[in-house]
């Protein structure tokens, strides 16, 4: 089977599946949590040489996609308007979210994705309280070696408002 760049793809973003051959060690991860709506039930996978694949295979959990997370990522590749509706609301979202990070003063990454990092400031455990308490949840990316930022998703209008406001509050805008 050859593998097509999908339907829902974004014109200006590369399609890694482009970069794929037998002599290259590229592994290409796709998820189905977002643009199918289909986060709880952590299904995606792999595209890359079969010698890798099997290396995969060895540290992977038995049974670890089930035949009903199997079914619903298929019935999901389907639903072309469903598809097209996660596009558009996350990109309305992320632009929504791009001009109040620059109202509010807060840096950003600019992102294709369906997050965004932003730059909170040294107090950015005091930041996740008050957008917790709110029913907002950033994840702070000190991990990763960026201790002042912190990842943000992006939601439904109404949870991105709700951001937005918690935010505010924090940096007084």
């Amino acid at each position: 089977m050859k593998l097509t760049s999908s339907s829902c793809a974004i014109p200006e973003y590369p399609d890694s599946l482009d970069d794929h051959d037998d002599s290259r060690l590229i592994v290409t991860l796709r998820t189905f949590s977002k643009i199918f709506g289909l986060a709880g039930i952590r299904v995606g996978y792999a595209i890359a040489r079969p010698d890798i694949i099997q290396m995969l295979h060895k540290v992977r959990q038995p049974f670890n996609v089930t035949s009903l997370a199997q079914v619903a990522a298929t019935a999901g590749m389907d639903d072309i308007a469903h598809i097209a509706r996660t596009l558009q609301v996350n990109a309305e979202g992320m632009d929504y979210l791009e001009a109040e990070f620059r109202r509010l003063g807060l840096a950003f990454v600019p992102s294709h994705a369906n997050f965004m990092l932003v730059e909170v400031g040294d107090g950015h455990s005091i930041l996740r309280r008050p957008v917790a308490t709110r029913g907002v949840i950033v994840r702070p990316m000190n991990g990763y070696g960026y201790p002042r930022h912190v990842r943000i998703s992006v939601g439904l209008p109404e949870e991105n408002r709700r951001l937005i406001a918690a935010l505010g509050e924090v940096v007084g805008k």
